[in-house]
């Protein structure tokens, strides 16, 4: 007969570890997501496989990559986090209330944020929030204003500014399939939807294209992302997307139709000083759910 008392425990701070670990591929940057020294975060690691007997790390040329046994534990991993952060949410803090005023991307919060914010206002039932979509120049200017006690925002891998880094994004060229000829290498002006000045994804993708020589105009210009994708799958120009974020009726071009390659994004979230206890709250929250996804 089966008796789950004589299996091994889980330590959730170890799996907190490991799943730092999948996500970063780095022992060191690991250490800095959980506060542990690089030492430390190998010792648990051979600890965590001593109780499971198993091995759940192979090491690369260039990064920690996960055995089968690795990428098992970490969807279990995932869910048994998710589960014990809910739970202690709902029991130790649900006298917090007030008032948050959350500023974000449209993409961003269209695709990634929405499954964030229900779990929040599942856990925080007193907690009122007010949550703004703009581009990114837009809300930075609007936080630094105080319209916001939390912003995420665009910006370049490469020059980290202040907040905490909470999703990377790798960008791609898309377009409708009936015209991926029309932007391919021999197009003598490519035709582009993009969102208004300021915006990053335009930025970059202006940057890409005069860089590589290739003549562009913008055809399309729209504040809304449903409206940008209607004009793409209207075949009225090219756009740029965050990779999983490409729609499935959108073709992805690149190298092979003459495009250049575009450099990564990031999103990072911003904290007002002294921010509130709601405010607080959230961003933890919100680090924590993006740091499981992203």
């Amino acid at each position: 007969m089966f008796n789950a008392s004589m299996l091994p425990r889980l330590n959730l701070d170890l799996l907190r570890s490991f799943i730092a670990i999948a996500d970063t591929g780095s022992l060191t940057r690991a250490g800095h997501r959980v506060g542990r020294s690089q030492p430390a975060i190998s010792l648990q690691m051979q600890r965590l496989e001593t109780i499971l007997g198993c091995r759940l790390l192979d090491r690369t040329p260039r990064r920690l990559v996960l055995t089968e046994a690795g990428e098992t534990l970490l969807g279990y991993g995932r869910r048994i986090l998710a589960l014990s952060d809910e739970a202690v949410a709902r029991l130790t803090e649900p006298a917090v209330s007030g008032l948050v005023r959350l500023g974000t991307p449209e993409d961003f919060a269209t695709v990634h944020l929405a499954g964030v914010l229900e779990a929040f206002m599942q856990t925080h039932p007193n907690v009122a929030l007010e949550v703004t979509t703009d581009l990114t120049l837009n809300l930075l200017d609007r936080f630094h204003g105080g319209d916001f006690d939390l912003v995420l925002v665009k910006r370049d891998p490469a020059k980290p500014a202040d907040g905490v880094r909470v999703w990377r994004e790798a960008l791609v060229w898309a377009c409708a399939p009936h015209r991926t000829e029309a932007f391919g290498p021999h197009a003598q002006e490519l035709l582009l939807v993009v969102s208004p000045t300021p915006c990053v994804y335009r930025k970059r993708a202006q940057d890409a294209l005069d860089r590589a020589a290739r003549p562009w105009r913008v055809a399309y210009s729209s504040t809304s992302l449903a409206g940008a994708q209607a004009a793409v799958r209207a075949g009225l120009g090219l756009t740029v997307l965050p990779k999983d974020m490409v729609p499935d009726d959108f073709a992805v071009l690149g190298p092979l139709h003459g495009l250049p390659e575009l450099r990564d994004t990031e999103i990072a979230l911003l904290t007002v000083p002294s921010a509130a206890a709601p405010a607080e709250r959230l961003a933890g929250h919100i680090v924590r759910s993006l740091e499981r996804g992203g």
